[in-house]
């Protein structure tokens, strides 16, 4: 269900990303700003949806990632934004290498959106919306930071894992589904927990009904390379089957890839439990193959035309053992 093309009008313009951590971060900025409207776009979209906007007085972006190929015109549209009202550009995906830092853009690669989020707008918020910032960073695999550590200490930990693993679930059972993720963050923004939100639980047990599917799918069907291990067409959430791929293809990395017959073209999700920096990876092969890749050290994810994906997972595993290569020759 894609999000509406009409021109934006809001005084305050919440832009954020659609997994748990966007989620989260938009719930936060949206306890800052309660009368704020929130609109779920991607990197690849983010400068398209720009363009709808009008009269914005505070507009606020969280968890989307700086498109390599569209960096310079993005970073212009910005900063005509900044000009004209207050900008908060807030993210931890890393930087395309000819994009610098602006006084808008509040970047951290070092932890989750929804903590650098909580860590913008912290003069605005209840001490109570750090759990929120928690549930993001559990979501994101970013609750080791110094700040969750602390936080975490001011509630139940079991508990803390418990709605943070209802809410999770519950997102990737719904996908795509925006008008459920406006409606859920809503609640959110109010520090309501997810296990008392209407049908999240009964989503999240779908969810891992559905998940223990993809273990048993990916088991059965995964592909071993050299350094990598895949899985194609799982029907199903790709980050997981990618996981899976990982650990029972016995490869430090997983790939996971789904057809999109509409585009003509798979998309990947990619799972690292190695010590290469796979977003640096796929920023440099993707293009060569005509797709686009990135995202995080460990956790990044690719878009490949359907004809070049079996020619892109062998450059990919060949590249990876390289990289590997260079990274134990250095540890000697």
């Amino acid at each position: 269900m894609k999000e509406p093309q009409n021109q934006l009008k809001a005084k305050t313009l919440i832009l954020t990303h659609g997994d748990s951590d966007g989620i989260c971060s938009g719930a936060i900025a949206k306890s800052a700003y309660p009368e704020a409207y929130v609109y779920f776009t991607s990197p690849v979209s983010l400068l398209d949806k720009l363009d709808l906007i009008e009269d914005v007085e505070n507009l606020i972006i969280c968890d989307i990632a700086i498109e390599e190929r569209r960096c310079s015109e993005l970073y212009s549209a910005l900063n005509k934004f900044a000009e004209e009202c207050n900008l908060y550009y807030i993210d931890h995906h890393p930087l395309p290498e000819e994009c610098g830092k602006e006084d808008w853009f509040f970047h951290d690669t070092g932890v989750c959106a929804s903590e650098l989020t909580y860590r913008v707008f912290e003069e605005l918020l209840s001490k109570e919306m750090r759990r929120v910032a928690i549930y993001g960073a559990i979501g994101d695999f970013c609750d080791n930071t110094p700040c969750v550590r602390s936080w975490v200490r001011d509630w139940d930990k079991r508990s803390l894992f418990f709605q943070a693993g209802t809410l999770i679930q519950a997102i990737l059972h719904k996908g795509k589904d925006y008008d459920f993720k406006r409606i859920l963050l809503e609640p959110l923004s109010k520090d309501v927990i997810p296990s008392n939100i209407p049908d999240l639980l009964e989503f999240a047990r779908e969810a891992a009904i559905n998940e223990e599917k993809i273990r048993l799918f990916v088991k059965e069907n995964v592909e071993v390379l050299k350094n990598s291990a895949y899985i194609v067409n799982t029907n199903n959430s790709i980050s997981k089957a990618a996981i899976y791929a990982a650990s029972y293809g016995q490869r430090e990395v997983g790939i996971a890839a789904e057809y999109r017959e509409k585009k003509g073209v798979y998309d990947l999700s990619i799972r690292s439990r190695g010590k290469v920096d796979i977003n640096h990876l796929l920023r440099s092969i993707a293009p060569k193959f005509g797709g686009s890749g990135g995202g995080h050290p460990v956790a990044a994810g690719a878009r490949i035309p359907e004809n070049s994906l079996e020619a892109f997972l062998k450059a990919f595993d060949k590249k990876l053992g390289e990289a590997n290569e260079v990274k134990q020759n250095g540890n000697k």
